[in-house]
């Protein structure tokens, strides 16, 4: 079986995740993970969360995939103790010395983070002697080369490989850049993403002149890499050996979390259904274009270097998160508003069941004192709209601006 892996940064995301069809999800406490500015989960709010995954049979891994200093450690017995406690599915480590320490204290399932740069069947297995059960491959190998890891490994060995989302510019993410740019720790969680921003080479001895590193005049984006889209190739995918579908995106929107983990339950129903006549249906290629997005690419897997994008840094979003709704009448839903609409708009609906695609029209709005509202211009205002349509919580509203 193919997994459907899913970010989850805070409750809101894993509760969208979970909704759209997510087989599992990775996230973090509230250290020792890569995303510091996601709102991350505390030790009740873990507790809660495993719970109400394991209720709905779905899995939960933890990350604890930052590069170590010595002062890391400090706690980090009782974390993961605590982790095993409360019966986590997996913890996500990149450091040896985190791993070492996972393996004595507890008895943990070991999955080894992509920041390990595990490149090529040797350093796979040497992983696996060490207890490691599933190995986040680096973003960096081609379709052949998993395909000639995964025939190197033992079977229960799993493999789990980026699919939809960011690129890093550094090799697997061990990338300095945001450290100098602006003190904050990549390595750590705090990447700023500084190699998005435009730059332009200047020469020492003359003078402030600036030479674009591109063909134009307007500077050049070289380091702003193209988003991975691998949703056609699923079946690529699963022939390689790749067992787990990562999504990145802990620090992205409920919007996004929930489109994108939509499109690749899809995909994968429909590569259960037709095998090797698998073709990604058009309204799943759709889905990934409304969603914000820098240009796609299929990253390395091809054999190809990462693409950049040269025209800007910036994503592009044809599909306008609106509302989430929160709660069902039988008359109507509530919703909590993120981007204006008003009454006579038609909103297409974001949902894992058959009302996913269709359109309401928003004909009669009230708020939480039963007042008529005819523009919903304040952002989490809750609001009740009255439709035939019945929407269930996490159903996601938008303003398709194709």
């Amino acid at each position: 079986m193919i997994e459907v892996l899913a970010p989850a940064g805070n409750k809101e995301k894993l509760m969208c995740a979970l909704h759209f069809g997510a087989d599992a999800v990775y996230l973090a406490g509230k250290s020792y993970g890569l995303r510091a500015f996601a709102d991350n989960f505390d030790r009740d709010e873990l507790r809660e969360a495993t719970e109400l995954i394991h209720k709905l049979g779905k899995k939960v891994y933890v990350t604890l995939n930052i590069f170590a200093h010595n002062r890391d450690f400090v706690g980090l017995v009782d974390y993961v103790k605590f982790l095993e406690q409360i019966k986590v599915d997996g913890v996500i480590i990149s450091d040896s010395g985190i791993l070492a320490l996972v393996r004595k204290e507890t008895n943990l399932c070991i999955h080894l983070s992509t920041q390990a740069n595990t490149t090529n069947k040797y350093s796979a297995a040497y992983w696996a002697s060490q207890g490691v059960k599933r190995i986040v491959l680096a973003r960096e190998l081609s379709l052949d080369e998993i395909k000639e890891i995964r025939d190197y490994l033992p079977p229960e060995i799993e493999l789990e490989a980026f699919v939809h989302g960011a690129m890093c510019i550094s090799y697997s993410g061990r990338c300095l850049l945001s450290d100098f740019t602006t003190g904050r720790h990549s390595n750590h969680g705090e990447c700023a993403q500084s190699c998005r921003w435009e730059y332009a080479i200047s020469e020492k001895s003359r003078g402030g002149e600036y030479f674009p590193i591109g063909e134009d005049g307007r500077g050049t984006f070289i380091l702003n890499s193209k988003d991975l889209n691998m949703a056609p190739y699923i079946k690529e995918l699963a022939s390689a050996g790749v067992t787990s579908l990562k999504i990145e995106g802990r620090i992205k929107s409920p919007y996004y979390v929930a489109g994108v983990v939509n499109a690749y339950r899809r995909a994968v129903d429909e590569y259960n259904k037709t095998g090797d006549d698998f073709i990604l249906p058009d309204y799943i290629k759709r889905e990934l274009e409304l969603l914000s997005h820098r240009k796609y690419c299929t990253g390395f897997y091809f054999g190809d270097k990462g693409d950049q994008c040269y025209d800007t840094s910036k994503p592009e979003q044809k599909g306008i998160f609106a509302a989430i709704v929160t709660s069902s009448a039988p008359d109507g839903f509530m919703v909590e508003m993120r981007n204006r609409f008003r009454v006579g708009d038609k909103l297409e609906i974001l949902s894992p069941d058959d009302n996913n695609g269709k359109t309401v029209e928003i004909r009669q709005m009230l708020d939480e004192g039963g007042n008529q509202v005819l523009d919903a211009n304040k952002v989490q205002q809750k609001l009740f709209i009255r439709s035939d349509i019945l929407l269930k919580p996490y159903d996601i509203l938008r303003i398709n601006a194709q």
